[in-house]
């Protein structure tokens, strides 16, 4: 039997197992491909997606469990239209390999919609569970407190 998904504003019908993992569901089904594997046991966050606004690993979540619409990096900006934390991260030059950055990216565009003044220990506390091997977390603080700046500029 089918399952139903909204990813990313449209609506997917998928045929698989309902123990198969979102991430799985996300990349090898629908081709979302900027959600990325990392260590498969929610340790590193480069899988991150948002489900109805919340940050989850999408490795640990089994299709059956998916309880809203997903929002996977596609969904949060395009190259030619960016969502501000992307921006951010662009002008601010974070991604060194960029392996991580979707997870990392994903995570911090929840912080800002649950904090929108977030201090550096709410970032810290917000983003410790995302690993990043090239090290650039003094500049993935930058970029999400530009963001912050900017999003509150705009409303």
């Amino acid at each position: 039997m089918a399952t139903r998904l909204t990813i990313n504003g449209t609506a997917h019908d998928v045929d698989l197992p309902e123990n198969v993992p979102l991430l799985w569901v996300l990349r090898d089904e629908i081709g979302l491909t900027g959600t990325k594997f990392g260590c498969g046991v929610a340790a590193c966050g480069a899988c991150t997606v948002h489900i109805d606004g919340e940050a989850v690993r999408s490795c640990q979540v089994a299709l059956a469990d998916v309880w809203g619409e997903v929002t996977t990096i596609e969904g949060l900006g395009t190259p030619d239209a960016m969502a501000t934390i992307q921006q951010a991260w662009v002008d601010h030059q974070v991604a060194q390999c960029g392996y991580c950055q979707s997870g990392q990216i994903m995570n911090a565009a929840a912080l800002l919609a649950q904090t929108p003044d977030p201090t550096d220990q709410d970032i810290d506390d917000a983003m410790q569970g995302n690993l990043c091997r090239c090290g650039t977390y003094p500049r993935i603080r930058a970029a999400i407190k530009d963001a912050a700046q900017r999003l509150s500029e705009e409303t």
